[in-house]
Parts: structure tokens; C-alpha cells; sequence
């Protein structure tokens, strides 16, 4: 199991003080796996529990994973934010009293930067076969807002990746390596629109014809 240093989990939950985020999970996984997934941000089950992609869609991601033969065990779980975002919405009761209710949004601009510093870390030093990114936020994370998802999905992009020109930047600069990314949708996404299901199959079928020869090597 990977784990990042306690110094920068510290500065980036630091960062993330001044925004509507709640908790901290940390990424899960080998330090050398098949599979490296970029979400966009954990949700309320993930922060309550501290496992990534433990929450309805991670059963929905189980079940993708299953179909391509390859285990939780060799994937390494990451996220652009690591922290849950969030809106509150006002509600009434059953008996008209106001309750404020937390809803999952998708993370800021600023509350990416304020963790791209353990994202850069983990692409450093964790050595990946494969990068797979789900939805818009972990692609565009990456490679920046020339991808759409709708655009590129189930295509393999060879590419340096965004981070930091340094802690304290709000710059990005590109890595000197080329990493394999394959971008899909995100698994919550057939929540909302079940066509995307056969889509998400047809990028799967690719992705695991795209393993095998890594498997063998």
C-alpha cells in the first residue's frame, strides 16, 4: 500500500479550509499498479468511511472492473480533490421545519489547485501501467479544457500531464514524462443518463484489450 507523506496531506487540507469541502480520503493502492483511476472528488460515503469509490458508484466501478478482469487490489485509487465538495440546500420537513441538507458538486478551479500538490506527488512516484480518468474533472485535470470526455472517451491519449510549477503557484507547467491516459465516463454518470452504460462497455472492451499485453510483461 502507497501512502503519501503526512506533511503534504497537512498543507493541502490547509489549502481547502477556505471552501464548502468537508472530510479527507486518502488515495488507496499499490505503488506499482495496473491501473491508476483519477476521480473528480470522493463523496459522503467516502469521507465518512475513508474508502475511495465506496459509495454507489464504486459498486457501479466494481462492477466495470469486474467485467475487465482487474481487481481493487491492483488498481490505485486517486482524485483531483480529496476532499468532499459541496452546495447547501435549504428543505422542509414533513413537518415544515427548515433543515440544511449537504449535496455533492463538482470541485472548483481553486479547490483543484489547492490539491493538485498530492496528485503531482502520487504521479511521480507511483508507476502505473495505465492512467484511467472518469468523467470530465479527472480528464481535464490532466490534459486541460481542450478534452471533453464526450469528445475523447474510450480513446488512449499518450501525453505529459498538468501539475504545479511549484507549492505556492497557481500556474500549471507540464510533467517531463508521457503517461497512457484512457478516459471514460464517470460510473455515477449512468445514474443520470442510462445510454451512457453502452458506451461505458464499448470503452471497457477497449481498455481491456489495451491491458493484455501489459499483463504479460
Amino acid at each position: 500500500m502507497y501512502v503519501i507523506p503526512e506533511t503534504l496531506v497537512d498543507l493541502c487540507k490547509k489549502r481547502m479550509e477556505p471552501y464548502n469541502c468537508e472530510g479527507f480520503v486518502y488515495g488507496k493502492g499499490p505503488s506499482t499498479p495496473e491501473i491508476m483511476i483519477v476521480g473528480e472528488a470522493p463523496g459522503e460515503t467516502e469521507i465518512h468511511n475513508g474508502m475511495p469509490f465506496s459509495g454507489r458508484a464504486g459498486k457501479v466501478l466494481d462492477e466495470f472492473f469486474n467485467y475487465i478482469g482487474v481487481s481493487r487490489e491492483d488498481i490505485y485509487f486517486t482524485s483531483t480533490v480529496r476532499s468532499r465538495p459541496y452546495k447547501i440546500v435549504h428543505k422542509k420537513s414533513d413537518n415544515n421545519e427548515t433543515f440544511i441538507k449537504k449535496y455533492n458538486r463538482a470541485p472548483t478551479m481553486k479547490e483543484q489547485l489547492a490539491h493538485a500538490p498530492i496528485l503531482d506527488y502520487e504521479l511521480q512516484h507511483i508507476k502505473p501501467k495505465q492512467l484511467v480518468t472518469l468523467g470530465n474533472i479527472g480528464l481535464q485535470r490532466l490534459v486541460g479544457k481542450d478534452y471533453s470526455i464526450s469528445d475523447v472517451h474510450g480513446e488512449v491519449i499518450h501525453s505529459k500531464v498538468r501539475k504545479l510549477k511549484d507549492m505556492d503557484s497557481t500556474e500549471w507547467i507540464v510533467s517531463d514524462e508521457t503517461y497512457s491516459i484512457f478516459p471514460t465516463f464517470h460510473p455515477a454518470s449512468i445514474f443520470y443518463n442510462r445510454s451512457l452504460e453502452k458506451e461505458i462497455y464499448k470503452d471497457l472492451d477497449k481498455l481491456k484489450k489495451l491491458l493484455e499485453p501489459m499483463k504479460k510483461s
